[in-house]
């Protein structure tokens, strides 16, 4: 499931939770885009609510949507306490020149601060 909210107009966010698999990988990137369509560049929040299981097919094409829209995201902030899905995020970051910063969840409103902050 996808939960979405906007923290300001080139600022939004989502929760993640059950299976993160192709079709809401590409309901994640509908979403990203109808943003994208209002404003040239946005700020990105994405948490990891819950997330069952993920297919490695969803993973890539998580990873390509990023890297092929680096130049549209101003800031992302991943939520999380799985190690491997920030070891993502850093890569991510490493192909881009986009400001990811991973937090705890238990940290989530720091990350809720530093994405919002101008």
């Amino acid at each position: 499931m996808l939960s979405g909210f906007s923290f300001s107009d080139d600022t939004v966010g989502f929760l993640i939770e059950g299976d993160f698999n192709t079709e809401l990988s590409l309901e994640l990137h509908a979403r990203i885009l109808q943003k994208l369509k209002l404003y040239d560049k946005i700020n990105l929040y994405l948490e990891d609510s819950n997330i069952e299981k993920f297919t490695l097919d969803a993973v890539i094409d998580e990873i390509m949507f990023k890297v092929k829209n680096a130049e549209r995201f101003n800031k992302i902030a991943v939520v999380t306490d799985r190690r491997w899905i920030k070891l993502c995020a850093a890569l991510e970051g490493m192909f881009t020149s986009i400001n990811f910063r991973s937090f705890s969840t238990e940290d989530r409103l720091d990350a809720i601060a530093w994405i919002a902050e101008r």
